[in-house]
């Protein structure tokens, strides 16, 4: 034991590392299978490294005899930039991605085969520009034009996103051929479209077209098929360790199950409370039935947070218990308390962006704040007010599809319309799209007339129309000029309710199954941007401008700015203060998470480790912000923030009530031994106070009502109750004054 021992003071003296008795147990454990169960911010990366070091130093291993292997790219560079930090004076171990690792496999078989082959993933824009210059060969465009010839319409973007997601969850979950239709997917004739692509890849080419997922599968099946190239791996390496287990794959811990069948040395270093890539093929349940793969394997709890304050630990700890399938695992901290976990609710979406920037703007350290959200889409309304403020920014997934939306395609030719409406080539882009009702026949007719007159001047006189048409496009030209000259705010309603744009896009969300409230939030957001803007030349000016700061926000990596991230791409991270935006219900939980059933439930178990990934990334001052109102409709506060009010107060009991007169479900809070509904639009008019009338446990924004007697309103929060004036609530939001 004293060679032990000395070897943990050694590098506590040497680099200040000193681990924690489980920690300690993780390093020492080296031989046989072990899962290290790893809480947010327990250390473990520092964990492995000291483990990989002890493997050398102590027990004389050869570093190349080492294999590690991890998630993602950032993360295997996280873990060679640390280990040389550690251990300078060692060789190199070797840190990979599962990915990398399989292609080394399959390339070692296809030289040995003499199969000649092809990657057709990656960067499509630098391809275009470099190695693809000769070659069209890239799985987007392959689908793209499969699409195309079985559907008969270009595929969006979005499509395109869950048609490769479908296929790359097929391929991670090893799902057999003839299961293929039972994996839910929105994008229209998805099965056929993926059997067409597997069919084209293998085909008609000289060589073997390769997708990255295909690297995964392929070497599992050499693996599985491969004596020779299945024991020389095994021959390679004496030590396996994997982290980010959570987010493994079923195909990819079948390639790890292979690999080390012989010694079993293997650590897996995971958090089954930090699974959130389930939509992606990752196998969170493996992880339960890790003993099951494994009999002999020992099981440590690495459960002592060094991040987070007492604050944040706590309720995070007692947040995540409400899952049921999970390792029963109890986080805990030495750090002192700082500050109570902050909960915000204002009257509307709007006031969410301007409160954060009137916050983060007072910040000392801009590179410690975090503004958090569950899509992607909430970055734009951030990005514009905080430009707008002068607050810099790096977002973390920095995504410019919604500029290049056909949405905000579709709005920038309809104004573009108001300028000239000679222009045929124009009204043909979006002549489906309002309620003109123009034929494709129509259209191809109205593209032979030359005359530099009005398209609907030329529709009216010389193209066969439908009665009903007559009035429709006469009023469509005279919308057209009034909106002339019209401020972009203005002039997207009328584009919406007046032209029909809104009504078109529900019919296409019913014929080709896109998500209706994803449009419709790009055109709220559109409206967002278009505030306090005089002219259309403006709002297209401000939206070219703002493509241009998010490409150049993904470059500020490391400068004193605030990171916007989803709450997906924020795991791994930390900083002092963390804002969770848009914690409305519908959008976390998603209405799909909350769907019945086992697969329901596994989908609302995936949210709440979603939204706990989002706590835990706070050192010392987190937020939770949600709101009342959202482009004109009421909305309820997320059940998970509900949840939250009550572990800080144990007061408020959430309750789930079935309505027995509707399908829908109703939540509502327990005060002491009084049910009350949820409902944060139950004071709407200062008469209903005035009036003298006793208001007893009504519910609004952060307290509920316990009574009023005109003038003064008994309120309790979760700090207890408070007497305030009726001037004082109205301005905190706790009741509107209608």
């Amino acid at each position: 034991m004293k060679v032990r021992k000395d070897f943990f003071i050694r590098k506590k003296n040497e680099i200040g590392v000193s681990l924690n008795e489980v920690q300690r147990s993780a390093v020492l454990q080296t031989e046989g299978p072990l899962l290290l169960l790893a809480s947010p911010g327990s250390g473990k990366t520092t964990t492995i490294i000291m483990r990989i070091g002890y493997l050398i130093e102590e027990k004389g291993i050869d570093p190349s005899r080492i294999k590690a292997v991890t998630f993602s790219k950032a993360s295997a560079n996280d873990m060679k930039e640390r280990f040389k930090r550690f251990f300078p004076h060692l060789p190199p171990v070797d840190f990979s991605t599962i990915h990398s690792f399989a292609f080394e496999v399959v390339r070692d078989h296809f030289r040995k085969t003499g199969v000649s082959y092809q990657i057709i993933e990656g960067d499509l824009k630098e391809q275009e520009a470099g190695d693809f210059k000769d070659s069209p060969l890239h799985k987007k465009i392959i689908l793209r034009n499969i699409f195309k010839s079985i559907v008969g319409e270009n595929i969006t973007d979005d499509q395109l996103d869950e048609l490769t997601t479908y296929i790359s969850f097929i391929k991670n979950k090893m799902i057999p051929l003839n299961k293929w239709e039972q994996v839910k997917v929105d994008v229209p004739e998805a099965e056929k479209i993926f059997r067409e692509y597997e069919a084209f890849k293998k085909s008609g080419y000289h060589k073997l077209l390769l997708d990255y997922d295909d690297m995964l599968a392929n070497a599992e099946h050499v693996l599985e098929i491969n004596e020779e190239i299945l024991q020389s791996y095994q021959d390679r390496y004496d030590y396996v360790l994997t982290d980010e287990s959570q987010d493994t794959s079923l195909v990819q811990h079948a390639i790890i199950e292979k690999l080390v069948r012989k010694h079993q040395n293997l650590c897996v270093v995971a958090d089954d409370d930090q699974s959130i890539y389930s939509w992606r093929g990752a196998e969170p349940s493996y992880l339960l039935n890790f003993k099951q793969v494994y009999p002999n394997a020992n099981i440590l709890f690495m459960e002592q947070n060094y991040r987070s304050t007492k604050d944040i630990v706590d309720v995070a700890n007692q947040f995540i218990k409400q899952n049921k399938n999970r390792y029963n695992k109890n986080m805990f901290t030495q750090n002192s308390s700082h500050h109570p976990i902050e909960i915000k609710s204002f009257p509307n979406y709007l006031n969410q962006a301007k409160y954060l920037v009137e916050e983060i703007r007072k910040a000392d350290n801009l590179a410690e704040v975090a503004v958090l959200y569950r899509n992607n889409s909430s970055s734009i309304a951030l990005m514009n007010e905080f430009e707008r403020a002068g607050i810099p920014f790096y977002m973390k997934d920095a995504d410019n599809r919604f500029f290049s939306h056909w949405v905000v395609d579709d709005i920038l030719n309809f104004m573009r319309m108001t300028f000239t409406d000679k222009r045929t080539d124009i009204l043909e882009k979006i002549h489906l799209k309002f309620n003109g009702y123009i034929s494709k026949k129509q259209m191809e007719k109205l593209k032979e007339i030359h005359n530099n007159e009005s398209v609907f001047d030329n529709l009216l006189k010389f193209v066969p129309l439908q009665d009903y048409q007559v009035k429709l496009l006469t009023e469509s030209k005279e919308t057209f000029q009034e909106m002339k000259g019209m401020p972009p705010l203005h002039a997207i309603r009328v584009i919406r309710e007046r032209l029909g744009y809104e009504k078109s896009i529900e019919k296409m969300c019913e014929r080709l199954g896109f998500r209706k409230e994803y449009l419709l939030g790009i055109l709220n957001t559109l409206e967002e941007i278009a505030i306090g803007l005089e002219t259309m030349e403006e709002f297209a000016s401000r939206l070219k401008y703002l493509e241009s700061v998010l490409k150049n926000a993904r470059f500020k990596k490391g400068q004193n700015v605030v990171t916007f991230s989803t709450f997906h791409s924020s795991k791994g991270l930390e900083f002092e203060r963390v804002y969770m935006i848009d914690l409305i219900d519908g959008i976390i939980p998603t209405s799909d998470d909350l769907k019945n059933g086992a697969a329901g439930e596994g989908a609302m178990e995936e949210a709440v480790r979603l939204f706990y990934v989002g706590m835990t990334r706070a050192k010392k001052h987190l937020e939770l912000i949600s709101y009342k109102e959202r482009d004109g409709k009421m909305v309820q506060e997320s059940p998970f923030v509900l949840q939250v009010r009550k572990i800080i107060n144990p007061e408020y009991e959430i309750m789930i009530q079935e309505d027995t007169t509707s399908s829908k479900t109703k939540r509502a809070i327990k005060v002491g031994k009084t049910t009350i509904p949820y409902n944060p639009n139950a004071i709407r008019d200062q008469k209903d106070i005035t009036s003298g009338m006793d208001i007893k446990h009504r519910v609004f924004g952060h307290g509920v009502i316990i009574k009023s007697d005109g003038e003064m309103i008994e309120v309790r929060f979760a700090s207890g109750v408070k007497n305030l004036a009726l001037k004082t609530c109205l301005e905190m939001g706790l009741l509107e004054q209608v």
